[in-house]
């Protein structure tokens, strides 16, 4: 009789939820692709759109100031609208003005535009179009067949072509009316419509806030009502802050084209500030057709130099002075992001998305910032380290790269204490190395190259001080895979009054030996780095170390220890998770070796781990368990100063 019980599941049924990842990229990427679709067929909707939203940016603190001085919401909508017309009504009319006038006196400027011409084609062309022409008339000599002899024979005679004349039909009023008005309704009708979307965002913006926080994130009030004002914010901030530097930098370069005697320098001006909105290449591209028409209206190339050097001087001036001190350090985007988000929106949406590419990518980085399903977007394109601290210094070690790690090491001793960044990086890297050697994941020889980088980083870094940074503070790095140390975690406090060891002849006897304190590694693969990071520390602050590693202090050899000149016995682990019951044993067997000595035992753990093993530190019987090198530095000052005036240790 067969058996009503289900029966184990087949392996088979198994295989799709492992290939469950592979289908969700495919996901991504069809999603993906579905919505670039949409930008770019969908873009005579979006571009007017977005223009809109990003003008509500631009004119939100203009409103806002209004209505703080009781102009009403529709009032102050109203009124701030009114100011980019009042703008854009006002350029067009000078930029009208001025290109009629250009237009008139370009023609008598042809002779000294000729007469450039001939220069340069006498120079450069000249020769080339004239070596050009030889070649080719010896080319065709060569190829040209020889003429055979043969007897004339009369050629037909050709009837003379008929002239034939086109009219044109006759022009009336409504064609002409066509023709003016028609090219010009199209973006008058968009310009409308931005200014009315804009409008009602500014009159609905709170409105429009709530129902977006009610679409996309209403069980998590806090998290969307942060992204939607960080949005907010760092968007209205960045486009005002960049309009007010562009339209700078075009006063700046239309007055300047105006005194070097460049005709429409008005325009040119308005062109450069509105160019300048393409990143990089914006300004050079404004300066292209000034300098064209100052080398064509001068018979000498002093206008055009002086127009060159004002491009490049103020270009410089704005980009690497200005903008720094008005952004700070970034915007939030990386380079690289900047340069292809250009490309991208240029070739999605035209001239409009070169105008529109950094704003657009700073909104993805925002959303990628506070969607965790996004956050690669905020990685790829925003401005934030893509390895924290701690691992750069992991991967660098595995890779067996000590120059990289040393480098990164100066640059972080810049504001931090020596023993600030063995807590905060070197320390937290070692763990992970460790954790990874205890699972079995690294591949042979990765061990020995991060004790031989460790090794090189130790020994560059002899004469660096252990000094504080003014002011100190850890520098806490979120760091998922093993949680933040006590010390990662307590960033915040005060740190206690620094310690310092009292002259040699001072000391109790035992304190001043050559090395006072016993180091010894724990059974983990990198607890040896561990002590000599210790001992380094400690001899900058004129203690010595002996460091032993686990082996010797095992049971049957560590009764041929000797204590002589010994004050302290360090015990050091890296991962106590990992063997907490080696620690034990180990402890026991030094407090019977050596029962009058006092024991430190490095606890370097995470907050968890330490709270976890409360009751293990009472079984241990240590003196005191140190969570950071800091606090290990000064339990050992603290325990040498005890000693030397009798005072209670530790």
């Amino acid at each position: 009789m067969r058996s009503s019980r289900p029966g184990p599941v087949p392996d088979g049924l198994s295989v799709p939820a492992a290939k469950m990842p592979g289908l969700r990229v495919l996901v991504s990427l069809a999603v993906g692709g579905m919505f670039v679709s949409v930008l770019y067929f969908a873009r005579v909707v979006l571009i007017p759109i977005t223009l809109a939203v990003m003008l509500s940016f631009l004119v939100a603190p203009i409103a806002a100031f209004l209505r703080r001085w009781y102009c009403g919401r529709v009032g102050s909508v109203l009124l701030a609208m009114l100011v980019p017309l009042a703008v854009l009504l006002g350029l067009s009319t000078v930029i009208g003005s001025q290109l009629s006038t250009l237009i008139r006196e370009i023609p008598a400027e042809q002779t000294v535009i000729m007469h450039k011409v001939d220069t340069i084609q006498g120079a450069t062309l000249g020769n080339i179009n004239g070596f050009l022409k030889r070649a080719g008339h010896e080319l065709k000599h060569a190829a040209a067949p020889k003429p055979a002899k043969s007897t004339r024979t009369a050629r037909p005679v050709k009837p003379a072509p008929t002239r034939v004349e086109v009219v044109p039909p006759p022009i009336s009023p409504m064609h002409v009316a066509e023709g003016i008005i028609g090219p010009v309704l199209g973006p008058l009708a968009i310009l409308l419509l931005v200014i009315t979307v804009a409008s009602f965002i500014l009159l609905y913006r709170e409105d429009l806030r709530d129902r977006m926080i009610r679409l996309f994130g209403s069980n998590d009030l806090h998290r969307t009502t942060t992204a939607l004002d960080d949005a907010g914010e760092r968007l209205s901030r960045y486009f005002v802050t960049k309009f007010l530097i562009n339209a700078g930098f075009g006063v700046v370069i239309g007055g300047g084209l105006a005194i070097i005697g460049v005709p429409g320098a008005i325009s040119w001006g308005v062109l450069t500030a509105l160019l300048r909105f393409i990143p990089y290449v914006g300004s050079f591209i404004a300066a292209v057709p000034p300098l064209l028409l100052a080398a064509a209206v001068d018979s000498t190339w002093g206008t055009a130099i002086w127009t060159l050097v004002l491009f490049v001087v103020g270009e410089g001036v704005t980009g690497q002075v200005v903008e720094p001190l008005l952004y700070g350090r970034t915007t939030g985007l990386s380079p690289i992001s900047v340069i292809v988000a250009a490309i991208f929106w240029g070739w999605l949406w035209g001239p409009v998305g070169l105008l529109l590419s950094t704003p657009l990518t700073l909104c993805f980085v925002v959303l990628g910032s506070h969607v965790e399903s996004l956050e690669f977007l905020a990685v790829l394109l925003g401005d934030r380290p893509a390895l924290t601290s701690i691992e750069t210094f992991y991967q660098r070690a595995l890779a067996g790269d000590p120059d990289e790690v040393i480098d990164q090491a100066e640059l972080l001793l810049r504001e931090r204490s020596l023993c600030n960044y063995y807590d905060s990086v070197v320390l937290p890297g070692l763990r992970l190395a460790a954790a990874d050697a205890t699972r079995g994941v690294l591949y042979p020889g990765q061990i020995e190259r991060v004790t031989e980088t460790v090794a090189e980083l130790l020994d560059d870094l002899t004469d660096e001080p252990d000094t504080e940074k003014a002011p100190r503070a850890l520098v806490v790095e979120k760091h998922e895979p093993t949680g933040p140390s006590i010390a990662e975690q307590d960033a915040e406090h005060e740190p206690t009054p620094r310690l310092t060891l009292p002259p040699r002849a001072q000391l109790a006897p035992a304190w001043r030996t050559d090395s006072p304190v016993l180091c010894i590694a724990g059974r983990g693969p990198l607890d040896r780095q561990g002590c000599e990071i210790i001992a380094q520390l400690l001899a900058k602050h004129g203690i010595g170390t002996r460091i032993l590693p686990n082996e010797a202090a095992a049971r049957t050899n560590i009764g041929g220890l000797d204590a002589a000149g010994v004050a302290l016995v360090f015990l050091c682990y890296l991962d106590i998770a990992a063997a907490p019951s080696s620690l034990r044993y180990l402890a026991r067997r030094v407090h019977k070796a050596f029962p009058e000595l006092p024991v430190v035992a490095g606890f370097w753990t995470t907050k968890e781990d330490y709270e976890r093993y409360s009751d293990f530190q009472a079984v241990i019987g240590a003196t005191c368990y140190p969570t950071s090198l800091r606090d290990a530095v000064d339990a050992v000052l603290r325990e040498a100063i005890s000693a030397a005036s009798g005072t209670i240790p530790l």
